[in-house]
């Protein structure tokens, strides 16, 4: 049975007092500067909501929590172009492993396209319980429609009570829009996964508020529970001896959309492979001029390695998006990361904390950055970068 009820989002609230001047009934009290419903004396008459400028007070149907039943195991979307496995795949598939385990559930993969054979005998050895096969001319090429339309009927058949998919250009279009014809949650760009064993609740956290809070989120009324995981930010899957997996091959009828691929353009804007770098040096706000990049390029010249860039530093103009590092940005998980005249804020933090060695070079001994540095350096990049340069190029003879 729905019912009535009223909240304040304490975040939103300033405590002006707006709303205990227009309310009728008494029944709200302004505590440490936000107000508070006494609901044994409101009546709903959404006086406190009109008054409310910041929309800090709502009125909603309460729907009481009933539990779902009928949804088992986990299944990861497997994405795939040009009949290559997108490397987020083995991301997650190592993450899904994980989470079945705790919860004694089973691992499902999901593959969508046309002539996959080969990827199937490759995906046998990562530790999955089965693979959901639609193998159709007309998926041969991503489209969001026909994709949406297979990959929904799959899941109310089937009904897994956890759907992950990855945070790609691909599952950022696709995931949502499976996740709206299913009437569930879904919550995008997780940096974290993990599960309540004995609620069977996904646990899914990623950044908030401008990535100053990370946020934690559920789904307890709706399966299944769906997320989509950014890539380069959890442990790939280990390889398997043994292809033991169960093959389910599944046909639909697709209908014709309003959509259809005519022609792929290849991307010619500039590209920088960040995500591949095996050393990734990367600049921030300490540089202090787009002219200054030429410092961390000789350095990176030397050891083969990609630029990369903090927020600051592009939103600055030093330097273009495509090497920016970030929430905002790319995620990377280099084997060395070396972070010049870079704060360390959550927002960066959040696109490169997965590297194996992080190095920090910055004056500011209170930066942020040397809380996850592997090694820091307290000083002045200006001095330091440039002898590192040279003490690097009479080792390695360039």
């Amino acid at each position: 049975m729905k019912t009535l009820d009223i909240w304040v989002i304490e975040e939103k609230c300033n405590g002006c007092q707006l709303c205990f001047k227009a309310c009728p009934y008494n029944a709200i009290e302004i505590i440490k500067k936000k107000a508070v419903i006494k609901k044994e004396n409101c009546n709903l008459c959404g006086a406190c909501v009109n008054a409310c400028r910041f929309e800090a007070i709502f009125i909603a149907c309460k729907v009481p929590l009933e539990p779902v039943v009928g949804y088992e195991g986990i299944w990861v979307f497997v994405e795939q172009k040009n009949g290559k496995l997108a490397p987020v795949v083995y991301e997650i598939i190592g993450e899904g492993r994980r989470l079945a385990q705790k919860l004694g559930a089973s691992l499902s993969a999901v593959l969508l396209g046309s002539k996959l054979e080969h990827l199937v005998d490759e995906l046998k050895f990562y530790h999955l319980d089965r693979i959901y096969l639609v193998d159709d001319p007309a998926l041969s090429v991503f489209m969001d429609e026909p994709y949406s339309f297979v990959l929904s009927n799959l899941i109310k058949k089937y009904k897994p009570e956890i759907f992950l998919g990855g945070a790609t250009s691909i599952g950022r279009s696709l995931i949502p829009r499976v996740a709206s014809i299913l009437e569930t949650g879904l919550t995008a760009d997780c940096t974290s996964l993990d599960v309540d064993v004995a609620k069977r609740l996904l646990l899914q956290t990623r950044p908030a508020f401008g990535g100053n809070i990370m946020a934690t989120i559920i789904c307890p009324e709706k399966r299944p529970q769906m997320a989509t995981v950014r890539p380069h930010v959890m442990k790939r899957a280990a390889k398997s001896s043994e292809g033991k997996c169960e093959i389910i091959k599944e046909k639909f009828a697709i209908p014709p959309f309003k959509t259809h691929y005519l022609d792929f353009i290849e991307d010619i804007m500039e590209n920088v492979k960040l995500e591949d770098a095996d050393i990734i040096v990367s600049g921030g706000r300490g540089l202090g001029k787009a002219e200054n990049f030429i410092i961390l390029q000789e350095l990176a010249d030397v050891l083969g390695a990609a630029i990369g860039a903090s927020r600051a530093a592009v939103d600055a103009g030093w330097i273009s998006y495509s090497h920016q590092i970030g929430q905002t940005g790319k995620t990377v998980s280099p084997k060395v990361y070396i972070a010049c005249g870079i704060s360390g804020a959550i927002q960066h933090l959040a696109g490169m904390q997965t590297s194996e060695i992080i190095i920090a070079i910055n004056k500011d001994p209170d930066a942020p950055i040397f809380q996850s540095a592997t090694y820091g350096i307290v000083g002045d990049l200006f001095e330091i970068i440039p002898k590192l340069t040279k003490k690097l190029k009479e080792i390695l003879g360039n």
